[in-house]
């Protein structure tokens, strides 16, 4: 080997030291920043899940008292303002229904009979005169007198 072939071979040596070192530490941290997310899922896997309440309990340390009561205190009223309304309607209704019923089934019992009279004198007549004077309006011989 010369003396110029040495220096080449420790050059070459070197360089290729030199890019695994450099291809190592490049390693090192894709390995590095790959592991670090997966650390901290790893940190979070043994505790257990939220649920949705409890998530929801958390907000609430967010907002001032004042606002928590004041809210609570508007839903509180709202529904019983609602459950209030909703008995008075079933109220409301009742009476009127049974009112109605009381007042006009009366006068539908009173049409009713008015109207088998007539159809009952309307017989009587067509038995008495024929079919076609019922039908016609009584245009033949009129009626005799009923005695009742």
């Amino acid at each position: 080997m010369a003396p110029g072939e040495n220096n080449k071979a420790t050059m070459d040596l070197e360089s290729s030291q030199n890019e695994d070192s450099v291809f190592t530490a490049n390693e090192e941290l894709t390995l590095a920043t790959k592991s670090e997310p997966q650390a901290e899922i790893d940190d979070y896997a043994d505790e257990p899940d939220e649920t949705l309440s409890e998530r929801l309990w958390g907000l609430t340390e967010m907002f001032p008292h004042s606002l928590r009561s004041a809210t609570y205190n508007i839903s509180t009223k709202t529904s019983s303002g609602i459950k209030g309304f909703y008995g008075l309607s079933r109220n409301i209704v009742w009476i009127f229904v049974s009112s109605s019923v009381i007042l006009f089934a009366p006068l539908i019992f009173e049409v009713e009979r008015a109207q088998m009279e007539d159809m009952q004198r309307s017989q009587q007549k067509q038995m008495l005169l024929g079919p076609n004077t019922a039908v016609s309006g009584g245009q033949g011989l009129p009626m005799p007198p009923m005695h009742r």
